[in-house]
């Protein structure tokens, strides 16, 4: 039998189904003709020839499929769209769209592998996303906004429509399992994140998703946001798209300590993947690299 060529599309249903998945060999989908398999350490095979994109899709995004063991209470990723001189958003906000068609498709697919996706309140109230997977197969995550005050309009798509539950994550203390479950269409106010005006405990955070059963969390933004994860060092892997445009000024992609000498650069193992309309870093920062 002559082995079908997968594209794109029949390697995202792979992807999908691969989800949680170890030891385990993926038919074509569609047929019975074995296609891809998974190792129990990680590893995997592709039993098919594939396009190039498809192969990309493949060495991205199957590291965000295995399952997390029980001694891992947690995996997260973190993301963001930036021009090339390192601005998400114009000095007044503006952040749609830095990044082209084929970076929309990605970051939807990241949410389509993910239990939760987290935005800030300074996102969530400027860009009024709806954090769902509309431009690719798959489920929508677990909407969660960090909200200590309220800030974002009620009107907002994440409150009013319905296409996934929403965690409003605001001032007071947590109470572990006071959350038995939500419903597709429920809005849950969670009070986590303490009073005054300190940043939100990113640990804090993941403690409270946890809690709730949600393991694989893709913070999504804004700048301020990752950067916290980040330098609290509880990001597993950032992928960085870059967009070919220069803004020029605006508001910066990081926002982390000063350092004083290159040795103290965060210095993660990277691939460089063509998207097409932007260039994606995916940087592990499960493996550090030496300083020159």
């Amino acid at each position: 039998m002559i082995s079908q060529v997968l594209d794109a599309d029949a390697v995202w249903n792979l992807i999908l189904r691969a989800e949680n998945q170890s030891g385990v060999t993926l038919a074509h989908p569609g047929s019975e003709q074995p296609a891809l398999t998974l190792a129990s350490n990680g590893e995997w095979h592709l039993l098919q020839p594939a396009t190039d994109e498809a192969c990309a899709l493949l060495s991205v995004f199957l590291p965000l499929c295995q399952p997390l063991s029980t001694s891992t209470p947690w995996h997260v990723i973190g993301q963001l769209g930036q021009s090339l001189d390192g601005r998400i958003a114009t000095v007044t906000g503006r952040s749609r769209f830095i990044n082209g068609d084929d970076g929309i498709v990605h970051l939807h697919r990241i949410r389509a592998l993910s239990d939760a996706v987290v935005v800030g309140a300074g996102t969530a109230t400027a860009d009024n996303p709806q954090l769902t997977v509309r431009c690719t197969h798959g489920t929508n995550p677990v909407r969660v906004v960090i909200d200590r005050n309220r800030r974002v309009p009620e009107t907002h798509h994440l409150f009013t429509d319905g296409a996934a539950p929403t965690l409003r994550l605001v001032a007071g203390n947590y109470t572990p399992g006071i959350i038995d479950g939500f419903s597709q269409q429920s809005v849950i106010e969670i009070p986590c994140l303490g009073s005054g005006t300190a940043p939100a405990n990113p640990k804090l955070i993941l403690d409270v998703l946890t809690d709730l059963g949600l393991r694989k969390i893709f913070i999504e933004g804004g700048g301020m946001t990752v950067s916290s994860f980040l330098q609290s060092g509880l990001l597993d892997r950032l992928h960085v798209m870059v967009a070919p445009m220069i803004i020029g000024s605006g508001r910066p992609a990081f926002s982390l300590p000063e350092i004083d000498f290159l040795d103290d650069a965060l210095r993660p193992s990277s691939r460089f993947v063509n998207l097409g309309t932007d260039m994606l870093f995916d940087l592990d920062f499960s493996i550090a690299l030496p300083a020159n």
